[in-house]
């Protein structure tokens, strides 16, 4: 799939992330190709996983174009979604179209040089997507060379304001400042929050734990139910 097609294919569609922690009940890259599947089935337009052996699963399941990322934590940053060339060159011999990394503006783990990363995923013919968290860092993205921005640590790093509700502002203010697609992701619970954050100028959107984590699903309603409860 070439750049144009995979852009037309996901422009106004839902992504849906298929991604389960070691730690996490579903965690197993049999279970993530099904749940690809059961997303395709539904409509999704595109994944999101993350580990090459997942990511190998799911391409054997659907045909739907792959954001492909490797979380891996290190002792000397916070940074740990494709966090270094190590991840990349791994990302870059696997079946996903799309490589997704952290461009937040903090340092990264073994003095990795984004820069550099990002030039590994262009010239390997990939498609190279940033997770960024902040105006500044969507801004930094485009220049860096970055083919799409996504909204994926809004919240979530010290530089942004925490929120239970998708970054509708954020992706606003980025739709008025860059000229690269705009993926919005994070925080998106219901189908009339993800219209909204269409409406606001994400050229799609990505939604993961509300479909595929049945714990922090069941999570939602039993807390529904305990704030009724004397």
């Amino acid at each position: 799939m070439d750049k144009e097609f995979i852009f037309n294919k996901l422009k106004g569609r839902l992504i849906v992330s298929c991604q389960a922690l070691e730690q996490e009940p579903l965690h197993s890259s049999m279970i993530m190709g099904r749940m690809a599947v059961a997303a395709k089935e539904g409509g999704a337009s595109g994944i999101r996983a993350n580990s090459v052996e997942d990511i190998i699963e799911i391409r054997k399941k659907v045909d739907l174009p792959i954001i492909g990322i490797i979380k891996q934590n290190y002792d000397d940053s916070e940074i740990y979604i494709t966090s270094t060339m190590t991840e990349i060159k791994k990302l870059v011999d696997c079946p996903a179209e799309i490589i997704a990394m952290d461009a937040t503006l903090r340092k990264r783990p073994q003095n990795a040089q984004i820069s550099e990363m990002i030039d590994y995923v262009k010239k390997s013919g990939k498609i190279a997507m940033a997770d960024i968290a902040t105006f500044e860092e969507g801004v930094n993205a485009q220049k860096l060379g970055f083919d799409i921005v996504s909204t994926t640590l809004s919240g979530y790093t010290p530089q942004s304001e925490k929120s239970e509700t998708p970054a509708f502002e954020l992706i606003e203010k980025l739709k008025n400042a860059i000229n690269i697609p705009i993926i919005a992701e994070g925080h998106i619970k219901t189908p009339q929050e993800l219209v909204k954050v269409i409406k606001c100028g994400a050229y799609c959107a990505v939604v993961g734990s509300i479909i595929t984590r049945p714990q922090i699903i069941t999570r939602y309603f039993v807390s529904a139910l305990e704030s009724i409860q004397n």
